[in-house]
């Protein structure tokens, strides 16, 4: 991107700044009260696995990439409010043998910065947000190619998303659980493709609960840009995630059956310094309908579920 994708301390001074950064870098009808909802989670996945360049100095791992990052948050549309957001990011990712392994760990407004629409460790709202998105190797364990033309190589994967919130009318849990692949691109372009279904446990009370609800068709891309003499690197990572054939719709107005959330990310990376600047574009984002009239007990609002937010961090490779 949840990030993310997906990671970081400093002080709340620097924070703050960080998050000015950030700005630079449903059918009409009213819908009665509801519980807290997407707008309050964490922001998905920030990078991917093959993001980072090479490990040239001392690492916990040689395979195991981790890092922290403090990431400042501007206009993030997962619910019909659109939440601003500093938070805390621990992120993880590699490949050993059949694993290829990806996930991040939010700690939401962990410096108590954030906008109204904003709920996170210390004020009620969720204390912890992750995602993580593990991919097994068919090949490997067949131990023989599966190549067909540019699918280069197989997979089952996953992507687990929980969100812990503050009681269970709070809370989301979602398993998407699929068939992935790598697409040779004959070029520096690094592309994936997955496929999923989704079953939703938790969902902030939506009518969707315990049962299998849509699916997910995504893509990642990574382009490296160009590396520099001060050691440093510059990088494009992008990922799209298209949601279709939820059923939330049909008992609301408000929700829609398809929602498409595209990730754009630059990365500039040193041996451990990594330094990010995200635009992130909504349609529908969380499944709700852009423009419908809402009311979740403070009075009448309308969803802003279409348009562009924005991330900047700084963080610490290990």
């Amino acid at each position: 991107m949840h990030c993310t994708s997906s990671g970081a301390t400093c002080s709340r001074t620097f924070a703050v700044s960080l998050l000015l950064a950030s700005v630079t870098g449903l059918l009409s009808g009213t819908v009665l009260a509801q519980p807290a909802l997407p707008e309050e989670s964490a922001q998905g996945e920030t990078l991917s696995p093959e993001a980072s360049p090479p490990k040239k100095g001392a690492y916990l791992s040689d395979w195991f990439n981790q890092d922290l990052t403090v990431i400042g948050s501007k206009d993030i549309s997962f619910g019909p409010r659109p939440a601003d957001d500093v938070y805390l990011e621990y992120e993880y990712f590699g490949r050993k043998g059949p694993f290829e392994l990806y996930g991040y760990v939010d700690i939401p407004k962990i410096f108590d910065i954030g906008n109204s629409h904003d709920k996170g460790a210390w004020d009620h709202g969720s204390p912890v947000f992750m995602e993580h998105e593990p991919r097994i190797s068919i090949d490997y364990l067949t131990g023989r190619s599966l190549a067909v033309g540019p699918f280069k190589e197989w997979y089952v994967a996953f992507d687990w998303i929980y969100d812990h919130g503050s009681s269970t009318a709070n809370r989301a849990n979602t398993l998407y659980s699929g068939l992935g692949t790598d697409i040779d691109t004959h070029s520096k372009v690094n592309l994936s493709a997955n496929f999923y279904g989704r079953y939703q446990w938790e969902n902030y009370g939506a009518s969707n609960e315990y049962s299998w609800d849509g699916y997910r068709a995504q893509l990642k891309y990574i382009v490296p840009i160009d590396s520099y003499s001060n050691g440093a690197s510059l990088t494009y990572i992008g990922f799209t995630n298209f949601d279709f054939g939820s059923d939330l719709h049909k008992d609301n107005p408000a929700r829609t059956a398809n929602a498409t959330v595209a990730t754009n990310v630059l990365l500039y990376s040193f041996t451990h310094l990594r330094f990010t600047l995200v635009g992130r574009y909504f349609h529908n984002g969380g499944n709700w309908e852009d423009g419908s009239v809402l009311n979740f007990g403070d009075g009448e609002f309308r969803a802003r579920s279409n348009g562009w937010g924005y991330y900047a961090g700084i963080g610490y490779q290990f």
